[in-house]
């Protein structure tokens, strides 16, 4: 089989889905009956961790950065002998640190997705060690296309990135119904508001990655003088939107350093 994933929670049925539109060469191991219901959905196999790992050449480790070690140790002798490619999307661990847990050198793959990669809007990055070969690289980059956007990045980079792209659905989310308060405080019906808020956001960012740009400019140019959206603008500025910001996507970029000791 070409696709295992250990663990299927989130972020890995997420992934699975967008890969399926790749290859439905794909298993699953994870104890909850969801991820068993999940397969059945799909038509994918579920199976053990161990026998994921004999029958698949390519596993991603999509469990949570405390439990990899655990998880690891009894399948280090199976992983030694198989070498299959692995692909790890654990916060914070890096590349060398899943080695010394599976005690032999392996092709790695380090990701950071995000939770919109399973409608093909992801943002993935990656690195990789030494023995993946670019022939391989450019394989499964070809089945990570359904994905979204599948970026490489230098890994001292990867948790500065991932604070802001894994992270940062939930701050748009946030946003999205914060917004669509605001809307209904002004007696607009929730449902309406919700759509229009996530559709404004849509096209917001679809423009900015059309145009090219600053985001600076693009907002100035919504600023009519004296007019309504510049009065909504100075209310975000009073109450330190950008301050607010930024520091949520510092405190999540410093987890994730934590995670990963």
């Amino acid at each position: 089989m070409k696709y295992g994933f250990i663990g299927c929670g989130n972020m890995g049925s997420s992934l699975v889905r967008a890969l399926y539109n790749s290859t439905k060469d794909i298993a699953v191991a994870d104890f909850s009956e969801r991820s068993k219901e999940f397969a059945k959905e799909l038509g994918i196999t579920h199976t053990d961790n161990e026998t994921l790992v004999k029958d698949c050449d390519r596993i991603f480790l999509a469990v949570k950065p405390h439990i990899m070690a655990s998880c690891l140790a009894p399948l280090k002798e199976l992983l030694a002998l198989k070498k299959p490619l692995i692909i790890s999307m654990a916060a914070g661990v890096e590349i060398q640190k899943i080695e010394s847990m599976i005690g032999v050198k392996l092709p790695i793959i380090r990701i950071m997705p995000n939770t919109p990669t399973a409608v093909g809007k992801g943002t993935i990055l990656y690195c990789r060690n030494e023995l993946v070969d670019d022939a391989t690289l450019a394989d499964w980059l070809a089945d990570m296309a359904p994905c979204g956007i599948v970026d490489a990045l230098q890994e001292n980079l990867i948790d500065a990135a991932s604070a802001l792209s894994g992270s940062g659905p939930a701050y748009m989310y946030m946003m999205i119904e914060a917004l669509a308060d605001g809307a209904v405080a002004c007696g607009l019906p929730r449902d309406k508001a919700f759509v229009y808020a996530a559709a404004t956001m849509e096209g917001a960012a679809r423009m900015f990655l059309a145009s090219g740009e600053h985001p600076g400019a693009l907002k100035d140019a919504v600023c009519s003088p004296g007019g309504s959206t510049i009065a909504g603008v100075r209310i975000l500025e009073d109450k330190g939107f950008r301050s607010a910001a930024m520091e949520c996507v510092v405190a999540a970029y410093n987890k994730n350093k934590e995670l990963g000791k």
